[in-house]
C-alpha cells in the first residue's frame, strides 16, 4: 500500500517525464523544450500538491497568492471558497458557481453545503471581477454579510472576502468583516 507522499511524489514523477521537466533532490526543477502550457499545467500540479498537504494559512499574503494562483484570470466572474481547518489549514479550494462578465449568481445554502461536506471550521471566499477593477460592490458586500450569517449558523467562520481583478481587494484587511 502507498502512502499519501508516495502516491504524490509518484504523480509527480509521472508527469516530471510527461511534461519534460526533471525534479532534483532538492526540490528545484530544471526543464528542456517545454511549453508555456507545460509550466502552467507543472504548476498546477505542485499547488494542488501543497492544497493536498493542508498548507497553512497563516498570513494574509499566503492566502492571497493561493486563491490567485487557483483561480486565474477568466473571463466571467467565479466564486470560490478556501475552506480551512480549525489550524487553517487547507482543506480544499473549490469554484462553487460560475457567471457571466458582469456577475454570479451565489447561493448562501451551497456554500453552507459544501462547508459541512469539508468539515471546515473557517473559509475564505473569493471572487473574481474580470473588468480588472477589484473594488467591491455594494452587492459584493451584502453577499458577504448574507454568507456571515449563513455560515455562523453551522460555526464557521469567514476570515476574508477577496475581490480579485489586477490587484486583490481584501475585506478584512480593509475592515469590513
Amino acid at each position: 500500500m502507498q502512502t499519501t507522499n508516495q502516491t504524490t511524489n509518484n504523480s509527480l514523477s509521472f508527469l516530471d517525464n510527461v511534461y519534460g521537466f526533471l525534479r532534483e533532490a532538492d526540490g528545484t526543477y530544471s526543464a528542456k523544450n517545454i511549453s508555456e502550457t507545460d509550466v502552467l499545467k507543472m504548476a498546477n500540479l505542485i499547488a494542488a500538491q501543497k492544497i493536498n498537504n493542508r498548507v497553512c494559512i497563516d498570513s494574509p499574503k499566503k492566502a492571497t497568492e493561493l486563491i490567485q494562483f487557483k483561480m486565474g484570470k477568466p473571463e466571467h466572474e467565479v466564486f470560490a471558497c478556501l475552506f480551512l481547518d480549525t489550524k487553517h489549514n487547507v482543506i480544499a479550494y473549490e469554484t462553487l458557481f460560475y457567471g457571466t462578465v458582469d456577475g454570479a449568481s451565489v447561493y448562501p445554502r451551497q456554500v453552507v453545503k459544501r462547508a459541512l461536506a469539508n468539515n471546515a471550521a473557517a473559509c475564505i471566499i473569493a471572487h473574481n471581477h474580470p473588468s480588472g477593477d477589484p473594488e467591491p460592490s455594494h452587492a459584493d458586500k451584502a453577499l458577504t454579510e448574507r454568507l456571515k450569517e449563513a455560515l455562523a449558523l453551522i460555526d464557521v467562520r469567514i476570515l476574508d472576502h477577496m475581490v480579485v481583478g489586477h490587484t486583490t481587494y481584501s475585506f478584512a484587511e480593509n475592515n469590513l468583516l
